[in-house]
């Protein structure tokens, strides 16, 4: 890898972009790629993009030649309001998938390491955690309380950031309302349009282990199919 390449790498890691390293296997020159950044429908740029969406790198035949594809993607992450039952099993299952979880909920009763062991908590006012953590494209929201005190300002900023998947507990009567106060917010309809609401896809889930389940295969299909919220 030539040094300028590295150092361009580095300052992409630092601002946290997601780029494809590509090495021409037949005389070595290389390329940095932004797959969802570079606009274009280039085979090359079409396999960075699958490439970067499944986090894989790996050789691939172009008609230009045999291609490497190095993947470089910002960490995944979790943002979860509500320390809540259904929390509790979404926890361990994002972290078995690779997520970095953090858990907000500034009700300091349900927060607790003995209700989440190893997980980052914060008691931070929702609005405020998420702009200290500011959602990138490698970023999940999931908000959980049903309490519109604390779901709507953390939605407030996740609609208008990067996250990849914003999803929301509740049913469809309850989500109605929701969009009614984020209308009156400022919200528009292409920010409301991104919530997930109800919640996870649809198998029928009732305990809130199942609901977790059917989240978090929503929260892949968004990362890994690019059905961005």
């Amino acid at each position: 890898m030539q040094l300028s390449t590295l150092a361009q790498l580095r300052r992409d890691q630092a601002e946290k972009r997601s780029v494809v390293r590509s090495v021409d296997l037949k005389n070595g020159d290389e390329t940095l790629l932004y797959p969802f950044e570079d606009t274009g429908n280039s085979e090359l740029l079409e396999a960075a993009r699958i490439a970067a969406r499944n986090d894989r790198s790996g050789t691939v035949e172009l008609p230009g030649g045999a291609r490497f594809l190095q993947v470089f993607n910002p960490p995944l992450r979790m943002l979860i309001v509500g320390a809540v039952h259904i929390a509790q099993a979404l926890v361990p299952m994002a972290t078995l998938a690779g997520y970095a979880v953090t858990v907000i909920d500034p009700r300091r009763a349900f927060g607790t390491l003995e209700r989440f062991p190893g997980v980052t908590l914060l008691d931070d006012w929702p609005d405020d955690a998420m702009a200290t953590l500011a959602p990138d494209h490698r970023t999940a929201v999931v908000t959980l309380t049903h309490d519109p005190k604390l779901d709507d300002p953390a939605l407030q900023v996740a609609l208008r950031s990067d996250a990849f998947y914003v999803g929301s507990l509740g049913s469809t009567r309850t989500h109605a309302k929701r969009l009614e106060r984020l209308a009156k917010a400022g919200l528009g309809e292409a920010e409301l349009a991104r919530i997930h609401a109800p919640l996870g896809l649809d198998i029928g889930a009732r305990s809130p282990a199942e609901i977790a389940v059917s989240a978090m295969a929503q929260i892949t299909a968004a990362l890994r199919k690019g059905e961005r919220s």
